[in-house]
Parts: C-alpha cells; sequence; structure tokens
C-alpha cells in the first residue's frame, strides 16, 4: 500500500488530514500531513518532509499531495522526487501533485493499494473531476 503524505500552508495539510479522519472514521493507515508555516527556513522544512516520507513509506510507493504549484510546500516535495535512497532513506518512487483538493484526496485514500503510477492518475482524475460549477449545465 503506497504511503501518502499531505504538505501545504499552515493549516491547510493539518485540516486535510482531519477532513480524512473524519470522512473515513478514523486516521488512514501510512497518511501524515505537513503544515509549513509562513517564515520557516526551506531546509527546516524539507528535514520535516523527509521524516513525514520515512514514516509513509512502505516500499510501494510515496504519492505527495500539495496545495500551490511553485508555493514552498511544493517546491519542499519536489525535491523527494528521484533521490537516492542510500542518501535519503526513502526506499519508494515518489510521485507529486499538486492544486490538492478533497475529492483528490479521497481518491488517493481510497486506491492506495494501487500502483503509484495508477493511483496518482486516479487521484488527479478525482481532483478534476471535483471542480464543477452549480447552477449550469455542463457540456462534456
Amino acid at each position: 500500500m503506497a504511503g501518502i503524505l499531505i504538505i501545504a500552508h499552515t493549516p491547510v495539510a493539518s485540516a486535510m488530514l482531519g477532513f480524512a479522519e473524519h470522512t473515513y472514521g478514523m486516521l488512514p493507515e501510512r497518511v501524515r500531513a505537513v503544515d509549513i508555516p509562513p517564515h520557516e527556513d526551506a531546509k527546516i522544512s524539507y528535514e520535516r518532509v523527509v521524516i513525514a516520507a520515512k514514516e509513509v513509506d512502505t516500499g510501494k510507493g510515496i504519492l505527495i499531495l500539495t496545495d500551490v504549484m511553485g508555493a514552498t510546500p511544493a517546491n519542499v516535495a519536489s525535491r523527494l522526487v528521484g533521490l537516492n535512497p542510500s542518501i535519503s532513506g526513502i526506499s519508494s518512487q515518489v510521485v507529486v501533485l499538486t492544486g490538492m483538493n478533497l475529492p483528490m484526496l479521497m481518491r488517493a485514500v481510497s486506491y492506495r493499494s494501487d500502483a503509484i503510477e495508477t493511483l496518482a492518475q486516479k487521484a488527479l482524475q478525482g481532483g478534476m473531476n471535483g471542480i464543477l460549477r452549480l447552477g449550469a449545465s455542463i457540456n462534456v
């Protein structure tokens, strides 16, 4: 089962984790949140993210969900992609998705048993499908 790491601006990551706990009735196994506070040194943020990644690493992939492309949480998360396991201690392939929303998180938790690339695609699709305009007809 893949691990899931939520990295976002304070308090978004913790709030998303709380949503997962509320939705599933318990905290899903191998899912962690790392809130990145304003003005924290990126090196400290990175060190905290590496520790959390090791906690969720099962050897079957780590899916990282971040809030905003180009912001510190996404930049820190992107540094985990392609790390040498002997240096980082992370044995799994890391996939980072940005623009996280609740439907994306629900998909990620629901399909953690899938291969990491399949999981990433399902999470992306869930995130995109979860964005709708209410009250207007949608041409598909």
